[in-house]
């Protein structure tokens, strides 16, 4: 009996592992041709976007973005308001703050961006006090205060609501400013001959200027933001889904969208599942003989 055990035994987890090496075999077929992309490896808390590895318009690494929790945006960065007058980032933020980064004559997810934080800001509408304070910062030296007071005044009819007209403000700025406080708070962008290939996110500032959290995509719920301002009230870091964006998501920079990884994610569940009954398979296997063996 011991020995027809044990032969059982083997057959079962000979036919799990056949099982799962077809499942894997299904999963690392490639299907239709696509472009080669080359993606650097990331740290933990970093999102890297592949490219095409064809594409040299920028030598200074992949669009994305770097989680720098705790760290601090530069406050002295000078920039330029939708008036035209000179400013500093440490001037502008009053409390919790939200910083998005676009540029104006975005004609893909900037828009999106933008309604999106809109639709969150109407929620704060009706109780000025509590009104989030917002930063809008543009990516591009070459745009000007015109540019600056067309997006705001877009922003602005989008919320639909009157709104303190001091708690969202829109700037620009010279390259030197840009480029310190894109790289103090990880956001990797790349310029092409007509456009600009960026990732799309919120960064939560606690009133001191310190990164306490990220907020990935366009679309965002108003109790997530209320309870990300809350935190960067009192300083408290929070991590985001970076690491979950990772798993589950690829990015496509053509669409500036998160693309649901199906195969991976699927592949994922199937492995895990697999290996769950391969234990369940040798543990009950290991109990049937210990009652044979009495």
């Amino acid at each position: 009996m011991d020995v027809n055990l044990k032969r059982i035994e083997r057959n079962r987890l000979a036919a799990i592992f056949v099982t799962a090496a077809l499942a894997a075999s299904s999963f690392a077929y490639p299907g239709h041709a696509v472009a080669k992309t080359s993606v650097p490896v990331s740290a933990i808390d970093s999102i890297r976007i592949a490219q095409p590895a064809a594409d040299t318009s920028s030598d200074s690494g992949a669009v994305g973005v770097d989680e720098k929790l705790g760290d601090r945006v530069p406050l002295d960065a000078p920039l330029v308001n939708e008036k035209g007058d000179t400013v500093t980032l440490g001037s502008l933020i009053k409390g919790p703050t939200i910083l998005s980064i676009v540029y104006y004559k975005c004609t893909n997810e900037c828009g999106a961006l933008l309604t999106g934080i809109a639709s969150v800001l109407r929620t704060f509408a009706d109780n000025p006090q509590t009104a989030p304070n917002v930063i809008t910062m543009s990516i591009d030296e070459s745009e000007t205060t015109a540019d600056a007071a067309k997006a705001r005044s877009i922003a602005f009819e989008a919320i639909e609501k009157p709104y303190p007209v001091d708690r969202w403000r829109f700037l620009t700025g010279p390259e030197k400013s840009i480029t310190r406080i894109t790289a103090a708070v990880g956001f990797r962008f790349m310029k092409k001959a007509d456009d600009v290939d960026h990732p799309l996110c919120l960064i939560v500032l606690s009133p001191d200027g310190k990164i306490v959290r990220y907020v990935m995509g366009t679309d965002f719920l108003p109790m997530d933001v209320s309870m990300s301002l809350m935190e960067a009230s009192k300083g408290a870091i929070q991590p985001t889904i970076a690491r979950m964006l990772r798993v589950c998501f690829s990015y496509d920079p053509k669409s500036h969208r998160f693309v649901f990884n199906i195969l991976k994610v699927s592949a994922t569940v199937i492995f895990t599942l697999l290996g769950v009954f391969i234990v369940y398979l040798v543990v009950s296997g290991h109990k049937r003989r210990m009652r044979a063996s009495r």
